[in-house]
């Protein structure tokens, strides 16, 4: 049952569209299974399950809509990407409302690191299925009969690219998501490292060395996480904090362990070092060339373009796609996105300008402040959420809304018992 709940999971995380279902990905499907069950459970107790918080997110959200509606409107585009923000809110509330409803049925609970585990074991599985599709063509022929995209793009293109993917994971979707739930690893070990449950620490680090590896190889955005991690464990080791010590000595192991295994690999596979080359390609140029270089990183420097005027600057010019299909649009095409830049912050301003991009901001704000205050024995872990998301805004406009979600489900009440029942056995 547990197998079957990492499933569901993966389905909410990682959303796939199945070539027998058209035109329904699996986030679709579970939102729609969410509404019915959220309606049947209050229909029974005449009462509300969503906490009230929600509808002051919902109200933020409806904001950043209404922002978006105006400048496609004023602006005379048609696209809608977030214009509509509130449906896609409701739509992955729906789908975690699904995840910690049957997560809750199987263990009688449920709670923040009871998620993150699911969260960790999940990636970590998303992570070897990659490598499984990259390096065994039975695998991949039978994923790629069944699975025909992932909700933001078609399985093909990514063979097309000669990217990396997992069953629903890749590209810097995927990335921003491992990097998140590399911040919940090391979270979790810290603060495990001075109770009895420290003994499960070298798993959670060998799921870290495999999200932080291959993550890498699908989408570099993963760095992201590894680089904030690393920085919250050297925090930790370096002031000597409890249990501090322990952890150091541990990653050491781990790392060293993790070495053994991988340069073998990298010198016999030439697969796995075309992908290792790939995934840190900084790190490989600093070494043979002395200097930092990235492909991608100069691609994006030269994306950094801003707006020449105090329209856009306020309300933006209604395009977050690239508008070569718009047959109304007048100005020049380039390639990529629009006004060809595909970094986070300023495909947000030339969307819905400052107006837009700050109550975006403050939506994300809101959510991690409520979140560390529900959850203050682990605030810190939702400050990590929120430096993920703003990091990753530099590269890419993804959010990880859909990380926060299943944790605005968890009562206070609920975490509190499971923490106390784990604080017991410790």
């Amino acid at each position: 049952m547990t197998f079957l709940m990492g499933i569901m999971v993966s389905f909410y995380f990682f959303p796939i569209e199945f070539t027998f279902l058209p035109g329904v990905n699996t986030k679709m499907a579970m939102a729609g299974f969410g509404l019915v069950i959220l309606i049947v459970q209050m229909a029974r107790s005449r009462q509300p399950y969503i906490n009230t918080a929600i509808f002051g997110f919902s109200i933020i959200a409806i904001l950043v809509s209404i922002i978006g509606l105006v400048s496609v409107t004023y602006n005379e585009t048609h696209d809608y990407t977030y214009a509509t923000y509130i449906v896609s809110m409701w739509v992955w509330l729906s789908g975690a409302y699904v995840v910690i409803t049957l997560m809750r049925a199987l263990h009688d609970h449920v709670s923040v690191e009871l998620v993150c585990n699911y969260l960790i074991a999940v990636c970590t599985a998303q992570c070897i299925s990659a490598l499984m599709i990259d390096s065994i063509p039975a695998f991949k022929a039978f994923i790629d009969t069944y699975v025909s995209g992932f909700g933001f793009v078609d399985t093909s293109l990514m063979n097309k690219a000669q990217r990396l993917y997992g069953i629903g994971a890749g590209l810097d979707v995927a990335g921003l998501r491992f990097s998140a739930i590399l911040c919940s690893i090391a979270y979790i070990t810290t603060r495990i490292a001075n109770t009895t449950r420290r003994g499960y620490i070298w798993i959670y680090l060998v799921c870290f060395i495999i999200i932080g590896l291959v993550g890498n190889m699908i989408a570099r955005t993963t760095t992201v996480g590894v680089v904030i991690a690393i920085g919250y464990w050297a925090y930790h080791i370096l002031y000597k904090t409890q249990g501090g010590t322990y952890l150091g000595k541990w990653l050491i192991g781990i790392i060293a362990i993790a070495l053994l295994v991988i340069i073998p690999l990298y010198n016999t596979n030439p697969d796995f070092k075309a992908n290792t080359r790939f995934a840190f390609e900084g790190f490989f140029s600093l070494v043979e060339k002395g200097r930092w270089e990235v492909h991608s990183n100069n691609i994006l420097m030269d994306m950094y373009v801003f707006p020449d005027n105090l329209k856009t600057w306020i309300i933006g010019d209604g395009y977050m796609e690239n508008p070569r299909n718009d047959p109304y649009y007048t100005g020049e095409i380039i390639g990529g996105y629009y006004m060809g830049t595909d970094v986070g912050y300023l495909r947000f301003i030339f969307y819905f300008g400052l107006l837009g991009l700050l109550t975006f901001i403050y939506f994300f704000i809101a959510i991690t402040f409520n979140s560390m205050k529900k959850f203050p024995t682990q605030r810190v872990l939702f400050l990590l959420f929120l430096a993920v998301n703003m990091i990753g805004w530099f590269k890419v406009s993804t959010d990880i809304f859909l990380v926060f979600a299943p944790f605005l489900l968890i009562s206070r009440e609920e975490n509190d018992a499971a923490e106390e029942r784990l604080r017991v056995k410790s």
